[in-house]
């Protein structure tokens, strides 16, 4: 059975999208610092629900819902670490069951992509769209190790270190890993300034650079990002030697004072953009806050569509 790096070598692949999007619109409440992760305790089959719907949208690869889990977030609402570290194994148990789930019906197997935040996720204001927060290389590693340790004993089958402000966490993260889990395949994907930098005001195509340096980086790019942007990313990265991972959310912009999104008046149309972002040379691509499967079912539509050309 092929793993996802050989499958996106073969072509583009779709990614899901947003999980707090469609938890908000099927009746969560994730107004908390725990955000998403609250439903891993308080609703776990709605968050199997957000996986089936996009597996069945057409994505390939779902992302677990562990961005905000985290030992301390968990801790501080009470948990004990066990039970913290069985909460961020469910993540991955919910997801891979909705995996399995689907290939019994359809044949069709896909993947399950344990999500690693970064720390400002954590801090629940905004930070990861910032990057003005600076920990050490050991307490990047202590914050992060638990989390993977379980997303990895979960059965994940690979990581998406994502919506990442900062060039020196994920250095850390990917040492770890290096040193911990060296034949885990891995994705990077940082948060934006703009189409050409990411969030701590570093160049994009430097941060790709330099996680490209590591051999189990399979892909790298950003994500949560403003839909215009998309297409600049990708030809900003063109240059890469990695596949190009995006996955804008849908124009919205966060407002962290108020933890709500602000839509822009009109939908955007993800087949007609996802389309765009092929063309440019994006290869694993998706949508992340404010998106819902049904911006998924258009953008594998576009795939498919590229798919048809080979």
């Amino acid at each position: 059975m092929a793993d996802l790096p050989t499958l996106l070598a073969q072509g583009p692949v779709t990614l899901d999208g947003s999980m707090s999007t469609p938890l908000e619109a099927w009746g969560e409440d994730t107004n908390s610092d725990l955000w998403t992760a609250k439903a891993l305790a308080d609703n776990p089959d709605l968050v199997y629900r957000v996986h089936q719907e996009y597996f069945k949208a057409g994505a390939r690869v779902t992302i677990t819902d562990s961005y905000q889990a985290s030992l301390p977030a968990f801790m501080k609402h009470g948990l004990s670490e066990d039970a913290a570290r069985a909460l961020i194994r469910e993540s991955a148990a919910v997801a891979i069951k909705a995996r399995d789930d689907f290939e019994k019906e359809t044949g069709i197997h896909n993947f399950v992509a344990g999500s690693v935040g970064p720390y400002g996720a954590y801090l629940a204001d905004g930070s990861e769209y910032r990057g003005d927060y600076a920990l050490s290389h050991e307490e990047y590693v202590d914050f992060h190790a638990p989390r993977i340790e379980e997303l990895v004993a979960g059965g994940v089958d690979c990581l998406a270190v994502e919506t990442q402000p900062k060039l020196s966490e994920v250095r850390a993260i990917l040492d770890y890993l290096k040193a911990k889990y060296p034949d885990l395949p891995v994705y990077v994907s940082f948060s934006l300034k703009d189409p050409a930098t990411i969030s701590e005001g570093l160049p994009l195509t430097e941060a790709v650079e330099e996680v490209s340096a590591y051999a189990q980086v399979f892909a790298a790019g950003a994500n949560c990002f403003k839909l215009a942007w998309t297409v600049d990313v990708v030809k900003n990265l063109r240059a890469s030697k990695l596949p190009i991972v995006v996955y804008p959310n849908s124009g919205a912009e966060y407002d962290p004072s108020v933890k709500k999104w602000v839509y822009p008046p009109e939908a955007a149309d993800f087949g007609q953009a996802g389309a765009a972002w092929l063309a440019a040379g994006a290869k694993l691509v998706g949508g992340c806050c404010t998106t819902m499967p049904e911006d998924i079912a258009g953008l594998a539509a576009a795939v498919k569509k590229v798919y048809t050309a080979f």
